[in-house]
């Protein structure tokens, strides 16, 4: 889980644009994001196993 310090410094505007960091709004985790959603791995499963995400359903074939 990400510190405070580091979600805060994550908001910042970078000096560049190639800096800018995509944290997960729920736990702040900054690798395995996906933009679509806003969330990390992590939390889209939690969240999708839960059927909180509206659209999204576990795939069986």
């Amino acid at each position: 889980m990400a510190t405070k310090a580091q979600i805060e410094k994550s908001k910042k505007k970078p000096k560049f644009s190639s800096r800018i960091v995509l944290r997960c709004f729920r736990c702040g985790r900054k690798r395995g994001y996906m933009r679509k959603f806003g969330l990390c791995r992590i939390c889209f499963r939690e969240l999708a196993n839960k059927g909180l995400i509206p659209g999204v359903t576990k795939s069986s074939w």
